[in-house]
């Protein structure tokens, strides 16, 4: 996987935990770096962690099904991305966050934003990609966003919310259908 592509992976998986950040943002009464930071590193440790474990996870299975890698990478990143765009445009509402910085919230919030990126970590077993420079980049890009996020929030509001989640759903499904296009030899 190049560079580019994974770099639009890192910010297509960010995109949960960016808008997690932004209802942050919105809850908390007064920003300080020091709360982008709780964030950040929260969402970006998760967001590196999840795929590190998927891949070890995959690894296991690589042998039985690498006949047909490409289609569960495609299948995995279509399904990731079509709910995140499916949550943007037809949920109502976001899940509700408070202020609260607390480790229990943060450790809940985490998990909960980077499970996407334990599917996607399976993918990378079947790829050719440095899986330690690949998590890195996704936690970076991840944390970073959420700094941003946090700061979004306090100044714009939720209005960006649903934008940055239909986003990153888009970017997942084009990067599995290059994965599986690429695999069959049209690109």
């Amino acid at each position: 996987m190049d560079l580019l592509s994974l770099l639009l992976l890192a910010v297509g998986l960010s995109m949960d935990a960016f808008a997690v950040a932004v209802c942050k943002g919105l809850a908390l009464k007064k920003i300080t770096l020091r709360h982008a930071l709780i964030v950040g590193l929260w969402f970006g440790g998760f967001q590196a962690l999840m795929p590190l474990i998927g891949y070890f996870l995959g690894a296991q299975f690589k042998e039985a099904i690498a006949a047909y890698d490409h289609w569960i990478a495609f299948g995995l990143l279509s399904l990731i991305g079509g709910n995140m765009i499916r949550e943007a445009l037809f949920e109502k509402d976001a899940p509700e966050t408070d202020g609260a910085l607390s480790f229990r919230s943060m450790l809940l919030l985490a998990v909960a934003t980077s499970i996407d990126a334990l599917a996607v970590g399976v993918t990378f077993a079947f790829l050719d990609v440095n899986i330690w420079a690949s998590v890195a980049l996704i936690g970076v890009t991840t944390c970073v966003l959420s700094m941003i996020g946090v700061k979004v929030g306090s100044v714009f509001g939720a209005k960006y919310e649903k934008r940055a989640e239909l986003f990153g759903g888009v970017i997942l499904i084009l990067l599995g259908l290059k994965i599986l296009l690429e695999h069959l030899g049209v690109l």
